[in-house]
């Protein structure tokens, strides 16, 4: 098996993660690294901290991971699509739906394998909940909420909390139903003091019209990160914190006592923890993305394709528009 060589872009908190897994990959050698801001995690070792993409490209790597801030991912993309390079853009895949458009056309039309980031794709508890989604056990899905929030992230300084939580949600909650967003109704409020919003309630449908439901903020003391889905067999709670997923199910006992008989509705049932292993996320996201690169397809491997990367910026802008607008905005992705 070749030794595919790598490079990573991005030194700052994802990076230096980044620069670890890379690191430990069987078939896989980092051999170069760049970040204009220098290496502040001395994640680079005995490698010269190179200075831009370009130069990246001239060390003849065969793929890159792309860690920069958001608003400079089309300009990094776009360089190393240009050098033939394969890709994997953290999330959210640009900072706007023109520049997603740019980005996945570049990767296409050179035929290079593109990815983006949305590491909860790769939680284990996601993943275990989409398989048993896939298999039936829930029935009809009726809803998916989910809740995101916890404090201010430092790192963060070109994007509000729309982009760069919520894009998890927007990604996970498409991909573990396998539907597409139709519309979207959002409010936004600003409490920090910076020019992008740090909190967002969004109402969705789904193209088969699942009703989705996604709270996100920095303002929270408590990190949580739960997606409940609502189907007609129960209900599959997914915390991607500790990677734990239940399933409460429908009662199937009659029910006797007489003023709770009367209820039309469901009852309560079993409650199962399910035993699911609990490889690193990190770890999924990049072997799959070695083998879609092994492979020459972004299909091939289970990876976020860049025009799924676009589709969730289409949905990131829609809830921001609706939030300004007061109404809900159909989703129309390019």
């Amino acid at each position: 098996m070749a030794i595919l060589r790598a490079g990573l872009i991005g030194l700052g908190m994802m990076g230096r993660h980044h620069a670890r897994v890379l690191r430990s990959l069987e078939g896989v050698e980092l051999v170069a690294v760049a970040d204009p801001g220098g290496d502040p995690h001395s994640v680079a070792g005995e490698l010269a901290v190179l200075r831009s993409a370009q130069e990246l490209v001239a060390a003849q790597i065969d793929l890159a991971v792309v860690a920069v801030p958001t608003r400079f991912h089309e300009e990094v993309a776009l360089t190393l699509a240009a050098g033939g390079v394969h890709t994997l853009v953290e999330k959210p895949l640009a900072p706007d739906v023109e520049g997603a458009r740019r980005i996945v056309q570049a990767f296409e039309d050179a035929g290079l394998v593109g990815a983006v980031g949305h590491i909860e794709r790769f939680n284990p508890a996601l993943q275990s909940l989409r398989t048993r989604l896939e298999q039936g056990e829930l029935g009809a899905i009726y809803q998916v909420a989910t809740r995101r929030q916890g404090p201010f992230p430092n790192r963060i300084a070109d994007v509000g909390v729309v982009k760069d939580l919520a894009t998890h949600d927007i990604d996970l909650t498409a991909w573990v139903t396998g539907k597409a967003f139709r519309s979207v109704a959002a409010r936004t409020a600003y409490k920090s003091g910076r020019e992008h919003e740090d909190l967002v309630a969004a109402v969705g449908a789904l193209e088969d019209g699942t009703v989705t439901n996604h709270l996100v903020n920095w303002l929270s003391p408590m990190k949580e990160r739960v997606t409940t889905v609502t189907g007609e067999n129960g209900t599959f709670v997914a915390d991607t914190l500790t990677a734990d997923l239940t399933f409460y199910s429908n009662g199937s006992v009659p029910t006797t006592w007489d003023a709770i008989a009367k209820f039309r509705g469901v009852s309560e049932g079993d409650v199962v923890r399910f035993a699911i292993p609990k490889p690193e996320p990190l770890m999924t996201e990049h072997t799959a993305f070695l083998q879609a690169v092994r492979a020459g397809s972004a299909e091939a491997a289970g990876i976020v394709t860049m025009r799924q990367g676009l589709a969730t910026v289409a949905v990131a802008e829609a809830v921001i528009a609706s939030a300004a607008k007061g109404e809900t905005v159909d989703v129309v992705v390019p």
